[in-house]
């Protein structure tokens, strides 16, 4: 695994310089150089930009660690304002697909003829059209991401069934993003695990920027409207048969599945579930391993688990997260 303070922008050298400061505390430029057993000038280059990071504090020709949590949070704010920013503009790059679409449609395709584009409207065309896709060149790759409540709600009534029944019959295989509020909803939960339990898989984000689907490599649909709700337009969506087209929103859909996390929910998910609880009632490794009937060392590896899926640096910081994503609810 990757040092997570390179992560934060810490070469190896700067973090092993880091690490001496913070256990002698206080110390000299010389003192540092002898604990680091390396040259004057190259630790004082590091010295530097450990200041100007603000994980290092200098007085009077001395240097003093910062406390971590504020040196540390600090960087990680930053790291995540760029972050956002990033999303920011990949939102504001979805938004203009419309736009590409009309412009791409106004042209020729040489190799395939027109540009194939179809206005269709209707909950039972969107179902008609995935299933007959997937009779013509099982099993397909369903790829879907589902942005609010009313959406979910529809799709829990109307979709899940048939499509979990072509899951079964192996006409095609399901991967969907959702928003981790809508796990609450009444039926979600057992409509997704019936999903999971037949070869589906299902992730959650914190907020799914629209609608969208991919059904193989040359179908996709598209709303009238990115980020409107289906139902509140009619289920009116672009039917596009080009595989340029699809295989954007096929990388923008992995681009959210990289982000998301799995489901709550699960053998290996449950375990993981069961120890953040426990965890946040105050419990310690010992306690919680009496609780549950198992190992000190399956807790600790189901917290090591936790933090990986959560993209979380410690336990307490996944403890945030996975209230934060619903999986304590």
């Amino acid at each position: 695994m990757s040092d997570p303070l390179e992560t934060l922008g810490l070469d190896p050298a700067q973090t092993a310089l880091y690490t001496a400061v913070l256990r002698l505390h206080r110390a000299t430029l010389a003192e540092l150089a002898e604990a680091m057993d390396g040259p004057i000038d190259k630790v004082c280059r590091q010295l530097t930009e450990l200041v100007r990071l603000g994980v290092v504090d200098e007085q009077s020709g001395e240097y003093l660690a910062r406390h971590p949590a504020a040196a540390l949070g600090r960087l990680i704010a930053e790291r995540l304002d760029r972050l956002a920013e990033e999303s920011r503009r990949i939102d504001s790059a979805l938004g203009s697909i419309r736009g590409l679409i009309r412009d791409y449609d106004a042209g020729r395709d040489y190799q395939s003829g027109p540009f194939p584009v179809e206005l269709v409207s209707g909950a039972d065309v969107l179902y008609e059209s995935v299933i007959g896709i997937a009779v013509q060149s099982p099993p397909m790759e369903l790829l879907t991401a589902i942005p609010d409540e009313r959406t979910m709600i529809d799709f829990v009534r109307k979709f899940a069934d048939p499509w979990i029944d072509a899951q079964k019959r192996q006409l095609l295989t399901m991967r969907a993003v959702i928003p981790v509020s809508t796990l609450t909803l009444p039926g979600v939960r057992e409509s997704l695990g019936r999903l999971v339990d037949t070869g589906g898989r299902v992730r959650t984000l914190d907020r799914v920027p629209s609608w969208f689907m991919t059904a193989g490599p040359e179908a996709a649909g598209l709303p009238a409207l990115w980020g409107g709700s289906l139902p509140d337009h009619a289920y009116n969506f672009y039917l596009v048969r080009a595989p340029i087209v699809v295989g954007v929103l096929r990388s923008l859909f992995e681009e959210l599945w990289g982000r998301s996390v799995p489901l709550p929910w699960g053998k290996r998910a449950d375990g993981m579930v069961q120890v953040l609880r426990l965890a946040a009632q105050g419990m310690c490794d010992e306690s919680i391993a009496r609780q549950l009937g198992v190992s000190v060392r399956t807790v600790r590896a189901r917290f090591a688990d936790a933090m990986g899926e959560l993209g979380a640096q410690s336990r307490f910081h996944a403890g945030v997260e996975a209230a934060r994503r619903g999986w304590l609810g």
